[in-house]
């Protein structure tokens, strides 16, 4: 296929005149998830009050950060995990597709990340200019200096055939530049000056059967590294930040790895996703025509609230709380925000703006509502919930539960079986672990929940001392013998249940052990 490198950084395939797209065309599945990898790309960038001066934004960019090897190894190998709140010198999503068309099957790999731009004010004394941390014009705007982030997109498609035959790598190149702005009045000037980001995407794939194949797409900093000892601000130079990938295709369609149908679940559990983890994109009734590897655990098919009119970079939190607190913020503290970055000022913009009915919005929405059939109580039932003596013969610490035929309490020995569909995402990389169930509660919709502790937790006592758990339904735990093995040792997390993978960060050495 013909293709060009546009600046900026983005792959850009030649068009197809006249030709109508495929339903499984990638670009418009793309689309359907843009909202959410913005929310990702910009996730911690700048967190509220928007301060510069604020402690929470002097220490920045968290998620999916790629250094070169050379710097982030120098005291030892990364560590690998599912997710990219540490930081690393590669990032590697391995995924399941069923091939639809073969012989026109291909892949479609879209690499997003930021490039850190220093933000330098400088003001002019005699005929020269000096860096400052901060300078006001004469038309009484105030300019700090920060560091920004500019996005960058580079995308690649490759035949499938190709890709099961050897592979491509392509080069991931965020130019180096300067930029100057000139202030009013000749005061000064702003200089924002990027490095360049150096990168590599490898794509592979591995035929499984006639039509499903495992599809791995690894990105790496190849750029060079800074001294030793340089600082982590210096170092995000040179690295990608908030790094995901978009993947789509043409006759291809992608298998949830959270929730894969019964006979693929073993192969789903051997994809070894190192740094990000890829969950499918779009809306939940669209069939797996994108996946989204982000560096932030979220499930499959997520989506931005309708109700929310932006982002405020800072998906852990509400938007109304947040909104709310924005609005409060004194003229002096807005001041300092929006001078700290453009995004802060936007976000300030659209708070001040915000037309009531908006607002009101933010409050919270019903997504859908289910009939309930009248229930007749019967003098032996227990009460409702509000009223008097609904507790009365409730005791979590000695209540049971009938699982299987065995009762659990307190002090029972379970295995976590936590459901595939509708499950915690936490909750499903305890699959297989052993617990303890500590009590049985019972909720004011009559659900009933058992609290339990994990037997390889070495924080499990401190858990139970301050009443910390992990709750389970009945359906999700599988009772062990009572008197079966005690010391019976906890199985590990379904990514580590398959035969061990070595990865690029391990050491000769340590493969001999």
């Amino acid at each position: 296929m013909a293709q060009g490198w546009a600046e900026g950084g983005t792959a850009c395939a030649a068009p197809r005149g006249g030709e109508d797209l495929p339903p499984d065309r990638s670009p418009d599945a793309f689309e359907r998830v843009s909202a959410v990898a913005d929310a990702v790309l910009y996730e911690g960038y700048l967190l509220y009050p928007y301060r510069r001066s604020s402690a929470k934004n002097r220490v920045r960019w968290q998620f999916g950060v790629l250094f070169p090897r050379d710097w982030v190894e120098a005291d030892g190998p990364v560590v690998p995990g599912v997710s990219g709140s540490a930081d690393s010198w590669y990032q590697q999503t391995e995924c399941l597709l069923r091939i639809r068309r073969p012989r026109s099957a291909a892949a479609r790999v879209r690499i997003r990340h930021l490039q850190m731009q220093r933000k330098q004010v400088e003001e002019t004394r005699g005929g020269r200019h000096h860096a400052v941390e901060s300078l006001r014009t004469a038309d009484g705007t105030t300019h700090l200096t920060f560091d920004e982030a500019v996005p960058r997109e580079h995308e690649v498609e490759v035949p499938l055939d190709e890709l099961l035959h050897g592979g491509r790598t392509v080069p991931v190149v965020a130019s180096a530049g300067v930029d100057v702005e000139p202030l009013p009045s000749l005061a000064g000037r702003v200089v924002r000056h990027r490095d360049e980001v150096r990168a590599d995407t490898t794509l592979t794939a591995e035929r499984l059967s006639d039509d499903l194949c495992r599809l791995r797409v690894r990105t790496t900093n190849t750029g060079p590294a800074p001294q030793p000892r340089t600082t982590r601000d210096e170092a995000l130079r040179r690295a990608l930040i908030a790094t995901h990938t978009l993947i789509g295709g043409d006759g291809v369609e992608f298998v949830s790895l959270i929730d894969p149908p019964a006979d693929l679940d073993t192969l789903a559990r051997s994809c070894r996703n190192e740094f990000t983890f890829p969950v499918l994109g779009g809306d939940s009734g669209d069939a797996g025509h994108v996946l989204l590897s982000a560096p932030i655990i979220l499930p499959d098919h997520p989506q931005v609230a309708p109700e929310s009119p932006g982002d405020l970079h800072d998906a852990a939190e509400i938007d109304e709380i947040l909104t709310l607190r924005t609005m409060l913020l004194t003229d002096e503290e807005k001041r300092e925000a929006r001078a700290t970055d453009p995004r802060a000022a936007a976000i300030l913009d659209r708070v001040d703006a915000m037309p009531q009915e908006v607002f009101e919005r933010l409050h919270g929405a019903v997504r859908s509502l289910a009939p309930v059939a009248p229930v007749t109580p019967t003098p032996a039932e227990r009460p409702a919930w509000w009223q008097e003596g609904a507790d009365d013969g409730l005791s979590p610490a000695t209540d049971t539960v009938v699982v299987d035929g065995v009762p659990l309490g307190g002090g029972s020995r379970v295995r976590l079986r936590p459901r595939g569909r509708g499950a915690d995402a936490q909750d499903m990389f305890l699959a297989g672990r052993t617990a303890e169930v500590a009590a049985v509660f019972h909720d004011v919709d009559g659900t009933v929940h058992l609290a339990v502790t994990l037997d390889d937790d070495p924080a499990a006592e401190l858990h139970t001392w301050y009443g910390r758990f992990h709750y389970f339904r009945p359906d999700e735990l599988e009772p062990l013998e009572p008197a079966g093995c005690p010391d019976e040792p906890s199985a590990p997390a379904p990514a580590a249940v398959n035969a061990r993978h070595t990865t690029d960060s391990e050491t000769p050495a340590a493969e001999a052990e």
